[in-house]
């Protein structure tokens, strides 16, 4: 038969072991948030530090992008470079540059079509396939009015390949240019902005007669000369079609 003492003293270790195994359970749970990198407050979520780093998503704003959960966004950031991001500073299916700090600038991709990285789409790194105005600033290849088309896109104009008609000077690298658009050649007709034209146009002023390194390499029939200071090809050779 149990007697009063000795069922209190039962009781009182029964009540210790109890809330040794609340304690226990208790760091379990603790150990368990921080090995997960949750919250220790149950329910709460994982809090994630959003940063610029390659993989990231991107919400546009406006002019303004922002980083975003990779559940949504629209686009994608392929990598970082210096600011600016210099000749292979950036992917080639880059299709914007966004400064993100002191010297910092991140390449993006967007999800979606239109993808003005690519080949004559207009925008992100000039590339081979892309057209130039004649500031050397790139355009849609589906407008009208361009300069011309790059065949290459190289650190110095001596490094254009064969082929190469015209250069243009970019912030740190040079576009060469093939025959397309308004790239002069000879034979041609030019505007009095030495720009390519329809023979037929009433902008027409004079004919191409050669290219030179002087004015003393234009061949006869030639009444005159531009020159270009530090151009591809610095003497362009004309015969005048009116006055």
């Amino acid at each position: 038969m149990v007697t009063g003492r000795k069922m209190m003293v039962a009781l009182a270790a029964t009540v210790v072991v109890a809330a040794l195994v609340v304690a226990a359970a208790g760091a379990v749970i603790a150990a368990r948030g921080r090995d997960t990198g949750q919250s220790a407050t149950a329910g709460s979520p994982t809090q994630r530090t959003l940063a610029w780093a390659p993989g990231a998503c991107v919400s546009r704003n406006g002019a303004r992008f922002d980083l975003t959960a990779c559940n949504g966004g629209h686009a994608e950031v392929l990598a970082l470079a210096a600011d600016p991001p210099g000749l292979d500073g950036c992917p080639a299916d880059t299709d914007e540059i966004v400064r993100v700090g002191k010297g910092r600038t991140a390449c993006l991709q967007y999800f979606l079509d239109p993808h003005p990285g690519r080949p004559g789409g207009g925008g992100g790194v000039p590339r081979a396939g892309d057209c130039l105005g004649r500031d050397g600033r790139e355009v849609p290849c589906s407008t009208k009015g361009w300069y011309g088309r790059a065949v290459a896109v190289v650190s110095r104009m001596d490094d254009c390949p064969s082929g190469t008609l015209d250069a243009l000077a970019m912030d740190d690298s040079v576009a060469c240019l093939g025959s397309e658009g308004q790239v002069p050649v000879e034979g041609a007709c030019v505007s009095s902005k030495v720009a390519r034209v329809s023979c037929d146009s009433r902008l027409a002023w004079a004919r191409v007669t050669a290219f030179g390194k002087s004015g003393a390499d234009c061949p006869e029939g030639s009444d005159r000369y531009v020159t270009a200071r530090g151009a591809y090809r610095p003497v362009t050779c004309l015969h005048l079609l009116s006055n």
